[in-house]
């Protein structure tokens, strides 16, 4: 069995992003890495389903001994991607998904540089303003403050391997499968199936 690949997922808020990892999701070939943090569980939040919660003690001990591919602290709490199950997934040969901000990945690139960036960004600036805009749930202001920030984080698109453009959704989706498919036949990751290939001869 090939091993699994590690896939590292960033977008700005509203490019239908969680959309895309859901239907992707469905694939049992898939595992979606739980974050961890160390801020207290919201209501209806459960632990290892949202986040895996931590007491800072037990994070800054993960930190201590490299067990976290990447971390950052964010008002007061730590968050970040504990290693040791996203690599005994991979082992399994499941794709681990992390879906992460641009500041973590860059992070993760430099210790994981084998690992699969995708970026998902909207088809335009506006279109993206429009889109939350349409939500409903936030003030105009708010709005205002996410398109600056996504703005920020698309100048950061060109670092990543890929670039999927959420215009229609259903192509996006089928975009990022092609993009699997494709690391899946490197023969980087096909060294088991070269192996079958010799033994067979």
């Amino acid at each position: 069995m090939n091993k699994g690949i590690l896939i590292v997922v960033s977008a700005p808020s509203g490019c239908g992003k969680g959309t895309i990892l859901a239907e992707i999701l469905k694939d049992e070939g898939y595992y979606y890495s739980v974050s961890a943090t160390t801020r207290s569980p919201r209501p209806g939040e459960e632990d290892g389903v949202n986040y895996h919660f931590l007491k800072r003690e037990q994070f800054e001990e993960l930190i201590k001994n490299d067990g976290m591919l990447e971390y950052a602290e964010y008002c007061g709490n730590y968050y970040g991607t504990p290693k040791d199950k996203v690599f005994e997934k991979i082992e399994e040969g499941k794709n681990v998904i992390l879906e992460i901000e641009v500041q973590g990945a860059m992070q993760i690139k430099k210790k994981c540089p084998q690992a699969v960036f995708i970026f998902i960004a909207p088809p335009s600036v506006g279109e993206l303003r429009r889109r939350l805009l349409k939500r409903g749930t936030e003030t105009e202001e708010v709005i205002e403050k996410r398109v600056s920030e996504a703005t920020h984080e698309i100048g950061f698109a060109g670092e990543y391997d890929y670039i999927v453009v959420n215009g229609a959704l259903e192509d996006a989706i089928e975009d990022f499968k092609t993009v699997i498919r494709a690391e899946k036949l490197k023969s980087a990751n096909q060294k088991k199936l070269i192996d079958e290939v010799l033994e067979n001869a």
